[in-house]
C-alpha cells in the first residue's frame, strides 16, 4: 500500500492524515483493552485483585493540616507579632534583619540571653585578614615597581 504523497493536493493530504488518526487512535484503544483483559484472566486464575497487587492505587489517602506549629520568632518592636520560620519572611523579620547588629539569633522567642554578635564579627575578621595581608602585599609591590 504505497502512496506517493508528492502528488497528493493539501485538502487529500489532510483526509489522509485524519483517516490515519482515527486508525490509530482504534488500535490504541483495542490495543488496551487486550492488555486489560489479560490482566484481568491472569489475576482471576491466581486469585487475587488489582488491591492485592496495588494496595494504595485509586484510593485517597487522608490529607489535611500537619497540626500548627509553634512560632519560632517574635517581631521586637511588636511581641504580639510571631512567625513560625515556614515560608515567605514577613515584612517586620526583613527590616529588623536590615538592622545593625540584629540577626536571626536576636529574634528568637525562646532565646533569653541573646547572643552577642561578636564572635561573630571575630569569625568574619579573622577570615579577612590573611585576604588583607595579600592585598597590602600585592600593593606594596606594584607601588614599588
Amino acid at each position: 500500500m504505497a502512496i506517493d504523497l508528492k502528488h497528493l493536493s493539501p485538502k487529500e493530504l489532510e483526509a489522509l492524515i485524519a483517516n490515519a488518526s482515527a486508525h490509530m487512535h482504534e488500535a490504541r484503544t483495542a490495543h488496551v483493552r487486550a492488555v486489560k483483559d489479560k490482566i484481568e484472566a491472569l489475576l482471576r486464575q491466581s486469585g487475587l485483585s488489582l488491591d492485592d497487587i496495588y494496595p494504595s492505587r485509586g484510593k485517597k489517602t487522608a490529607k489535611g493540616k500537619t497540626g500548627s506549629v509553634a512560632p519560632k520568632y517574635r517581631d521586637p518592636s511588636d511581641p504580639s507579632v510571631t512567625w513560625t520560620g515556614r515560608g515567605r519572611q514577613p515584612l517586620w523579620f526583613v527590616k529588623a534583619l536590615k538592622r545593625r547588629g540584629v540577626t536571626e539569633q536576636h529574634l528568637l522567642i525562646d532565646s533569653s540571653a541573646k547572643p552577642s554578635a561578636a564572635p561573630a564579627k571575630r569569625a568574619k575578621a579573622a577570615k579577612k585578614a590573611p585576604k588583607k595581608a595579600v592585598k597590602r602585599a600585592v600593593r606594596k609591590t606594584v607601588k614599588k615597581a
